[in-house]
């Protein structure tokens, strides 16, 4: 996390030293163990109706240091179903942090206008775009034929289908040899999806839940995007121990397929509340707890968006040192390469920042001065 005016120089140091309390799993086989501080970002929920609210979110998230943010994505409702224009205006306001998307669902895109689009905001941006894809919502897809098309097939076999061939041509795959009607080109050019950007690729990140997913990530050297669920494989273990596995495999994928150790963003629900009126308005907005009592809300079972049956990670609302000892006891925070601090869904900007400065002033330096 970089460091601004104020006073977060511990969130800037590089590497440090302590002792992290016990956690749920060994040591990854091979692990670094003097890994760099991680970076620190955050998730948002950005409306249509509070689009001067988002900016300004992202600004104030600029001065407090934060490496990166990221907005949701939606179809069918009120929050951004097109993120890239999102940044991409962004961009202008903000001049340091990157820029991303947790997640971009490939369910409801075309492969080769993503791929122009992901360029041009990488262009548009200087470089500082983070996108996240991920497959997309499949338990009711009816209700997205009409706008976004049916599927015809296997939903993970259409979504495969266009992330391979989104990172093909962004390898520059010749689609087309130029014809006489191919203006300013001479006939039988080879003909790519442009504009070019170089660096783009390097800088995608895939949202996988399971081991097997997360290992495909790793092959195709792709960041991994980590989430508040993993899916429930009928084992009883515990959120951590079944996100830890789909991690190890990125890592462990990665390597073979010699991209190095990859990329790992996990996001949490970890939030610093300094005040019983702090307290009681995020409980409102926690759709899991309604009781206002600082603490840990406990991992949960339930069925999740894609219809399947999937664990939940636990939320805190807890005082600072509270939620810094949470993500410290969390194994795979310990092994990953940024952290991102998920905001609740409809908290107004003011709380939004506040949160965003309580965790910048008083988690972070608990948290980077104990990690191993």
């Amino acid at each position: 996390m970089s460091t601004s005016a104020a006073d977060r120089s511990p969130a800037g140091t590089a590497s440090t030293t302590g002792t992290a309390p016990a956690h749920d799993g060994a040591p990854a086989t091979g692990a670094a163990t003097d890994r760099p501080a991680p970076r620190i970002g955050f998730v948002a929920q950005v409306d249509h109706s509070a689009l001067d609210e988002g900016r300004a979110l992202f600004r104030s998230a600029e001065e407090l240091g934060y490496d990166a943010g990221y907005v949701r994505v939606r179809h069918l409702q009120d929050a951004l179903p097109s993120p890239l224009l999102f940044l991409s205006a962004l961009a202008q306001h903000t001049e340091r942090i990157e820029l991303g998307t947790a997640v971009i669902p490939l369910r409801f895109e075309n492969a080769g206008r993503l791929a122009e689009d992901l360029a041009t905001a990488h262009l548009l941006t200087g470089g500082r775009l983070r996108a996240g894809l991920a497959p997309g919502y499949s338990a009711h897809d009816a209700i997205y034929a009409r706008a976004f098309g049916a599927l015809h097939g296997d939903h993970r076999d259409h979504v495969d289908r266009i992330l391979h061939d989104l990172l093909s041509f962004l390898d520059g795959e010749i689609v087309a040899g130029a014809d006489a009607h191919i203006e300013e080109v001479e006939p039988g050019t080879p003909l790519r999806l442009q504009p070019r950007a170089p660096g783009l690729r390097e800088r995608l990140a895939y949202g996988a839940a399971s081991p097997e997913r997360a290992a495909m990530a790793g092959r195709l050297g792709l960041g991994l995007q980590l989430a508040t669920m993993a899916p429930d494989d009928g084992s009883g273990r515990s959120f951590a121990q079944l996100q830890l596995e789909a991690l190890r495999a990125y890592r462990e994928a990665s390597l073979e397929a010699g991209h190095g150790e990859g990329r790992v963003m996990v996001s949490r629900q970890m939030l610093p509340v300094l005040d019983e009126a702090e307290l009681e308005r995020y409980t409102t907005l926690i759709p899991r707890e309604r009781s206002a009592e600082a603490g840990v809300l406990a991992e949960h079972r339930r069925t999740e968006l894609g219809g399947h049956e999937a664990v939940y990670g636990p939320v805190v609302l807890d005082e600072p040192v509270a939620v810094a000892q949470a993500l410290l006891a969390d194994p795979v925070v310990l092994e990953a390469d940024e952290i991102a601090l998920v905001l609740p869904s409809g908290a107004p900007l003011e709380d939004a920042t506040r949160t965003l400065d309580a965790f910048a002033r008083h988690v972070l330096p608990h948290l980077l001065l104990a990690l191993p």
